[in-house]
């Protein structure tokens, strides 16, 4: 297929705060008529809270045109408009301003699990999962033994949803949405989850997709994954288009955009996630001896000390994560209180999360930090991008030498010894 796949002309999204958003359900309809003549007195009498409502733009005049064929990547930051776009996309909800021409069938996976019942099997909701995005139950028939073997869940088919961990509904989503066979393949940071191979298996499929002439849109973090897939890249910034081209160019501006706003204190980002029942403050870097460090060494004892405040107090069962990632957006490190066995079950209205990595085991380069944290299981507060973090060289080995730039990612404490032939042959033969 060749010609136009995707035009966006103009397109703005208006979300008012307070309101709800997206097409009205028929649940909806039906309740909105129960409550007409209190909704209507609310609209007619004057509402302080209703003036003090906020606009914001998660989009503004947005225009791009992709052609069937094209795997192109969508970047930047949270709160940039990437998510809003694809919904758009996919019609979950709709433009305030401009339009949308979408030139063959659609497929999409935005959220993992959605349209999952927890009481259905396995088996029942990919029938359901598969109807949802547009196939039909001959066509789900014909795919379900690729689908369940992609997933990895055979053992599973009869087990109801509620049961399967996140990582087993990832891959299950996943499956059934990349098996649809779209002409116009949606994807919203689908490789933000799951294990190593998982991830590897996800790259493969869509790199499947990509080569059938099929159109991908690809959103993401992972600037790997975007360079390694796409032909062409557009970078968002608060709601505008603000670089399209090549997508080592366009990557090396957000990269560029990233380290720029690593100056920006934590509590000063707006793009942030959560329900702010606990929020980051600020993050320092600190030596052995509580020194503040502007620059880490590789082998040197590490405090990554977050300041948070909260008005919800006690806050009980906080789990807080700090992800270390490569300026490509590569996970390196996941430093997390509760994997490490130490339980925050009750906190301090205002305090700082400390966490001690001894002899730092990442090799020179810059790198930066996310901050994630949970309060009873449902998330407070996750900023990516929270603060750079440059390592250099150290004595890591304690051997007078230091490892070079390009060493790789990690480095490890080692041995070495050479094993005489005599020594090798009673051990049997070294290949």
């Amino acid at each position: 297929m060749s010609g136009l796949a995707v035009r966006v002309e103009n397109l703005s999204k208006c979300y008012r705060l307070g309101q709800r958003q997206g097409y009205l359900t028929l649940r909806d309809t039906l309740t909105d008529a129960v409550k007409g003549t209190r909704r209507l007195w609310k609209l007619l009498a004057p509402s302080p809270e209703r003036a003090s409502l906020t606009h914001i733009w998660a989009l503004r005049e947005v225009s791009f045109q992709v052609e069937h064929g094209e795997v192109v990547g969508i970047i930047g930051r949270n709160g940039a408009g990437k998510s809003t776009l694809l919904k758009i996309l996919c019609r979950i909800t709709e433009p305030t301003h401009g339009e949308v021409d979408l030139y063959g069938r659609v497929g999409s996976l935005l959220e993992v699990g959605t349209g999952f019942h927890p009481e259905l099997t396995g088996r029942e909701n990919i029938y359901l999962n598969g109807a949802i995005l547009g196939m039909r139950n001959a066509e789900i028939a014909r795919k379900f033994d690729e689908i369940v073997a992609f997933a990895e869940v055979e053992g599973l088919l009869d087990t109801p949803m509620k049961h399967y961990s996140s990582g087993m509904q990832m891959r299950l989503a996943f499956a059934v949405a990349a098996h649809l066979e779209p002409d116009i393949f949606l994807v919203d940071e689908a490789l933000a989850v799951g294990d190593v191979a998982f991830q590897k298996k996800c790259l493969g499929k869509m790199e499947d997709v990509a080569k059938t002439g099929r159109t991908v849109l690809f959103v993401s973090h992972n600037m790997a994954a975007i360079e390694h897939l796409c032909h062409r890249a557009y970078l968002f910034d608060k709601g505008h288009l603000v670089g399209a081209g090549k997508t080592h160019d366009v990557v090396e501006a957000y990269l560029a955009a990233v380290q720029a706003a690593g100056g920006q204190g934590v509590s000063q980002r707006t793009d942030r996630q959560g329900n702010g029942q606990l929020r980051f403050t600020d993050i320092a870097f600190c030596g052995s001896s509580g020194t503040p460090l502007e620059v880490v060494q590789s082998g040197q004892d590490l405090e990554i000390v977050v300041g948070y405040g909260t008005d919800a107090y006690p806050l009980q069962n906080v789990v807080q994560s700090i992800g270390i990632f490569t300026l490509s957006g590569q996970c390196m490190l996941l430093l997390n209180n509760q994997i490490a066995g130490s339980e925050f079950r009750s906190v301090p209205p205002h305090g700082r999360f400390a966490c001690r990595v001894e002899r730092f085991p990442l090799a020179p380069g810059q790198y930066y930090l996310n901050l994630y944290c949970e309060v009873n299981g449902i998330l407070a507060d996750w900023v990516q991008q929270a603060a750079p973090l440059v390592v250099e060289a150290g004595d890591f080995f304690g051997s007078g030498r230091l490892p070079p730039r390009g060493h790789g990612g990690f480095l490890v404490a080692q041995s070495w010894r050479v094993v005489g032939s005599e020594e090798s042959e009673s051990r049997g033969t070294i290949r």
